[in-house]
């Protein structure tokens, strides 16, 4: 059996999960890194890959996973996909998903190519549950309660702001979908909190949600990275009222991201040239093995 040959592109706490998932799938193999600093300070545990700042330094590329920044996502897929290489990305501002696949998919039929996007857990394999819930129950109403635990991407956008050296961004379920952003912000020398606070707030990634800011010593005597969700529907099948579904998980935040992001390019190699959304694949595409194996085991 060919295996995948797939590039990580990014290095940080998705990154790095990405790789051990990478490390643990059968049908992959690493076909390298890549880091802003290349092979500069490589850490110990990427030895046995070649590290590259430029992924057109790595041969036979099948897919790269980018560990990036969601706002990175788009500018690294227009690069890497005139390559001929399938993107994968956890890009996560659920407003702007419809708009960045209409900017990819003129590239993916050009190039022939595909990306998924928004493959995470949240957008991503709770898109899935909460499509199947839907069907299950057409008419009626769904909420997604997350945490309590860590956000990757709203923590991301804090440390993007001026002033702020560390931060972490709490999310805490209130029920019925409505949450609240803890955020917790270690500063550089003589900034605001203030000032800070108020950057924060006016992000669209804290816009729509009750916000507070503190200021701490040390993010990382506060950080966790576990979180979770409770998903529930509560609707109509057929003409039968009262139907309720519920999904819980308790999770890893960034190790669940690898996965899924491992599980989506394998995916892509079995998809016609485009970009997809997770609830757009079939499910049975992001497992190793022969189909009629699958089918046997899980139905």
């Amino acid at each position: 059996m060919k295996k995948i040959r797939a590039a990580v592109v990014g290095y940080g706490n998705i990154g790095k999960y990405a790789l051990q998932a990478l490390e643990a799938a059968p049908d992959f193999e690493v076909a390298g890194i890549v880091r802003r600093n290349g092979a500069e300070n490589k850490p110990a545990e990427l030895a046995p890959y070649k590290v590259v700042k430029d992924i057109r330094e790595l041969e036979n590329v099948d897919v790269a996973i980018l560990a990036t920044p969601t706002r990175s996502c788009e500018e690294y897929a227009r690069q890497i996909l005139p390559l001929g290489i399938n993107t994968v990305d956890s890009f996560d501002i659920h407003t702007s998903i419809l708009d960045y696949r209409a900017a990819l998919t003129p590239i993916n039929k050009e190039s022939k190519t595909v990306s998924v996007i928004a493959a995470g857990w949240d957008p991503g394999s709770d898109s899935i549950v909460r499509t199947l819930m839907q069907s299950l129950a057409p008419k009626g109403l769904s909420y997604t309660n997350f945490g309590p635990g860590m956000s990757m991407g709203h923590s991301v956008c804090v440390r993007s702001k001026a002033g702020v050296k560390n931060a972490l961004s709490m999310t805490i379920p209130l029920g019925e979908g409505i949450h609240r952003r803890m955020v917790y912000v270690e500063l550089e020398e003589g900034a605001k909190l203030e000032e800070v606070t108020a950057a924060i707030k006016a992000d669209p990634y804290f816009a729509n949600d009750e916000t507070h800011v503190f200021q701490v010593e040390s993010v990382d005597d506060v950080r966790d990275m576990g979180h979770g969700v409770h998903l529930v529907r509560k609707g109509v099948s057929g003409m039968t009222q009262n139907q309720r579904l519920e999904f819980n998980m308790s999770i890893n935040n960034p190790a669940l991201t690898g996965q899924v992001l491992v599980n989506v390019a394998r995916a892509s190699m079995r998809l016609q040239p485009g970009c997809y959304t997770m609830i757009e694949i079939p499910v049975i595409d992001m497992l190793p093995g022969e189909r009629e194996d699958l089918i046997k085991h899980l139905v």
